[in-house]
């Protein structure tokens, strides 16, 4: 029987979890099977608000799905990315996809060993003025740019080397 639609979860629903929640709830073809946090509180709010199953263990969620996207902190990144692969699940990773390049190197290997897409959500090199400015520049060029923003305290676990700049050198 062919199944219709991609069956997904998310796993860790802070700020940035929810909006992944977002977005697949406003994908067609895709259905949010649960989404998946520590804090039972927040998970059952987010549950409740996008009319989804909430769990506070990813194992009980692994073998509904066919994707997650992943967005703990990033100490824990590598244990849970590890039990995702260790379920033949495709996972978008949030980045940096971990701390340690010998981590990062081994989920690399289990998603390959396992044919699974690991992705890590660089989306800056996605976004249409990034694009634009891809097909205009046809040679090196010097560009300064700054990037002002208010203080949150929401993303505390990384510095702004991992949590900002990490864009600014992937495009």
């Amino acid at each position: 029987m062919k199944q219709d639609k991609l069956r997904v979860a998310v796993i860790g629903v802070g700020h940035l979890g929810e909006y992944h929640v977002q977005k697949y709830k406003a994908l067609p073809d895709v259905e949010l099977v649960g989404v998946v946090d520590v804090d039972a509180k927040r998970v059952q709010e987010i549950a409740d608000r996008y009319e989804t199953v909430g769990y506070e263990d990813h194992a009980h969620i692994l073998s509904k799905v066919d994707a997650v996207s992943l967005a703990v902190t990033t100490e824990m990144h590598f244990e849970v990315a590890k039990d995702v692969l260790a379920n033949n699940v495709h996972m978008l990773i949030e980045k940096p996809i971990t701390y340690d390049l010998k981590e990062a190197d081994k989920l690399i290997h289990m998603a390959r060993e396992r044919n699974r897409v690991l992705q890590v959500g660089l989306i800056e090199r996605f976004n249409p003025a990034i694009k634009k400015l891809e097909s205009l520049v046809k040679a090196p060029v010097f560009l300064e740019s700054h990037r002002m923003n208010l203080f949150t305290t929401r993303g505390l676990d990384v510095d702004v080397v991992l949590d900002l700049m990490i864009h600014d050198l992937d495009i």
